[in-house]
Order: C-alpha cells, then sequence, then structure tokens
C-alpha cells in the first residue's frame, strides 16, 4: 500500500487532543506514553480542560514532531491506553 504524501512539513509543532476520564494520574500516564515518542516534550505546555459536568479532562499536548512514523506510533499507543477515551 502507497501512503499519500503527508500535507505536514516535518519537523513541526504539532498539537495533540488526548480525552479521559478525569482520574488521579492520567495527566501524568499521558505525559510518559508523550515523552517516549517525544523526549523533550515539556509536560509545562500541556492545557486541560474539564468537561462541563467534569467527569472527563482534555489535554493537549503540543509535540515536536518529526515523522509521520513518530505521529503513527504515538496516536496507535495513546489510543491503546486504558484511561484514554479519545485522541485527536
Amino acid at each position: 500500500m502507497v501512503l499519500p504524501e503527508s500535507l505536514i512539513q516535518y519537523p513541526c509543532d504539532f498539537p495533540i487532543k488526548i480525552m479521559g476520564l478525569s482520574q488521579h494520574g492520567f495527566a501524568q500516564a499521558v505525559a510518559d506514553v508523550v515523552m517516549r515518542h517525544d523526549p523533550g516534550f515539556d509536560m509545562a505546555t500541556v492545557e486541560m480542560r474539564p468537561s462541563k459536568a467534569a467527569r472527563y479532562i482534555s489535554l493537549t499536548c503540543t509535540i515536536r514532531a518529526t515523522s509521520r512514523e513518530q505521529l503513527d506510533a504515538l496516536y496507535q499507543e495513546l489510543s491503546a491506553h486504558p484511561q484514554v477515551v479519545m485522541v485527536l
């Protein structure tokens, strides 16, 4: 299978939104995954937003994307994490 050429020019800063249940340790669990794929990731740059009823929380992590393979691997690992509900 031939993948279409990417519209993203690497390297670049790339925001990823991760949503999960609002529970203790969620942000750190997400940060641990993100840092495996972007060792220079700074946890201080994470934007957190609770849902209206505060049942869910969304984290926006801006990583330094270096390749499509890096982004694909990060999305796959985040999506498979038991605390993560959705990755955009």
